[in-house]
């Protein structure tokens, strides 16, 4: 899609979604996110989870009905799927499938469950996805600021023939519409955001951050030291990155960071670690790294692996050091992602 459209706020209509009721289904990060962000644009929402959920106070607090998620099904014109990937198909299967009527709009925020079909639809629904490209708590602070997160578009079935007007609906009223929405496809979008998070975002940086760590603290440095100049930085950096590109980070930094930079990148970031990119990007594509995810999350797989990973991953030297650093910051104590 090499002429993709970016849509704004004058391709949107959001009074196509009068008189629709919008089901959330989950309410975690992006659930409340865009739940409360389009009832605040005059949207009916109502509230999907499983019975004994946590959520379903909290949900009902902020002013929602709250059903099982067959149920909000059921009442729905627009069903939005924002439950973890790994629960999404056996949820489809049991609660919203045998619910679905003939015009219905099935969305997700992420094209996983459908590009890897563990999700196959009826031919009579239309399926789409808005994929805000930020967590859903800046999707929510930045509407309230009265500006919004970029989103991605993309149509996979146009029962309707206005799949795509819909979706942009949908946009305008999680407030994406302000940012700007780009056309793209649920291949695209699941290929390129697992590819993203792997080796770049998540695997990536908090490898090489940890790489730098061990570095220092190996040659003798304090710790603290080696928190400070290799993790704590790190958001100095993407933050000029984000708001001016490379060149405006570069600018920003001294003549002694900026010729290091150019000097030692390439040393670090090398031809064999492009390899390794491309080796993950075919496992991406080819469906491997989703099969052993699934598997991995499955009852027979009782995330075995994932737990262990993760539990070695907490143990860290540097998550020590960190707690402590993070400690002399003025803003600590205020809310925190992690409740220990």
């Amino acid at each position: 899609m090499a002429d993709a459209r970016i849509f704004y706020q004058d391709d949107c209509n959001l009074s196509l979604l009068e008189g629709k009721t919008i089901a959330i289904i989950g309410y975690g990060s992006q659930g409340h996110a865009h739940a409360l962000n389009l009832k605040e644009s005059g949207c009916n929402v109502i509230i999907g989870l499983y019975e004994g959920s946590k959520s379903w106070e909290k949900a009902e607090k902020q002013g929602f009905k709250v059903y099982t998620a067959a149920e909000a099904a059921k009442q729905a014109d627009i069903i939005m799927i924002l439950i973890n990937d790994e629960k999404q198909a056996a949820m489809y299967k049991k609660d919203i499938e045998p619910n679905l009527e003939a015009g219905n709009m099935l969305m997700f925020a992420h094209g996983f469950a459908i590009h890897f079909n563990q999700i196959i639809p009826p031919a009579d629904v239309d399926v789409t996805m808005i994929a805000p490209k930020g967590p859903g708590h800046t999707v929510r602070s930045e509407y309230q600021a009265g500006k919004g997160v970029p989103c991605l578009v993309a149509v996979h079935q146009n029962a309707t023939g206005k799949a795509q007007e819909m979706a942009l609906a949908y946009a305008l009223g999680i407030g994406g519409a302000r940012a700007g929405v780009l056309e793209t496809t649920f291949r695209t979008e699941t290929e390129t955001d697992l590819f993203g998070e792997q080796a770049v975002l998540c695997g990536g940086v908090c490898a090489l951050m940890q790489a730098g760590f061990e570095t220092l603290c190996e040659a003798g440095y304090d710790p603290r030291n080696a928190y400070f100049e290799c993790i704590h930085e790190m958001k100095l950096i993407v933050d000029l990155i984000y708001q001016s590109g490379f060149a405006g980070m570069r600018y920003s930094i001294s003549n002694t960071a900026e010729y290091g930079d150019y000097i030692t990148g390439p040393k670090i970031v090398t031809e064999d670690t492009k390899k390794a990119m491309k080796q993950i990007l075919a496992n991406i594509q080819d469906g491997s790294f989703a099969k052993d995810f699934l598997l991995d999350m499955s009852a027979a797989g009782g995330q075995a692996h994932f737990k262990a990973l993760r539990k070695l991953a907490a143990e860290h030297p540097s998550e020590k050091v960190g707690e402590e650093v993070r400690k002399l910051y003025s803003w600590n104590g205020e809310e925190k992602f992690i409740d220990n």
